[in-house]
């Protein structure tokens, strides 16, 4: 359909809550051609996901996977193209780990962000059918960063250790050469 601009950390919509996606919204063309423009979007960034309100639309919607290998993350495993909507998430443990995220609204930047390592997450696809994942790994932490831009938290937040906050040719050269 379309790729749309993709806000950018310091952009007050960034920070907003999300409302759910309202039922009579399910199975329409308004939700499909959403869905359309995010997967057009995060293909034309290389992005791992992206969620509704990076480009504007302030509804409970994430997408992610199903980019094959990434060459932002080109040692995470697969995940499958997903599209959650009203997602609810569940961490199964209280262990976390740490590991590299990036962003679209945050371009040019990682940083080193704890999240859960185990965790069922639930929502509804685009034609309103609930359906649920228990996740660890790279999927996980992907499903848990999309979910926070629909609270209005970007990884940075996150952070523990800003020493682990950097510009990605500074940390990752190989990433970008």
């Amino acid at each position: 359909m379309a790729v749309r601009e993709i806000l950018r950390m310091g952009d007050e919509r960034l920070l907003r809550v999300a409302p759910p996606v309202p039922d009579d919204l399910f199975g329409t063309d308004v939700l499909r051609g959403l869905i359309n423009d995010l997967r057009d979007t995060m293909a034309a960034a290389s992005g791992a996901g992206i969620a509704a309100p990076q480009i504007g639309v302030d509804l409970r919607v994430v997408i992610f996977g199903g980019t094959g290998p990434n060459p932002r993350y080109p040692d995470a495993p697969e995940i499958p193209f997903t599209v959650l909507c009203n997602p609810q998430l569940v961490p199964l443990a209280a262990e976390t780990e740490a590991g590299w995220e990036g962003c679209l609204s945050v371009p040019g930047l990682r940083g080193d962000v704890p999240r859960f390592t185990h965790m069922r997450y639930s929502g509804r696809d685009v034609d309103g059918m609930p359906f649920e994942r228990t996740v660890d790994g790279f999927h996980a932490r992907v499903v848990q960063h999309e979910c926070d831009h629909l609270d209005g938290i970007l990884y940075p937040r996150r952070i523990e250790d800003m020493t682990r906050f950097g510009f990605t040719d500074v940390l990752f050269p190989a990433l970008v050469a």
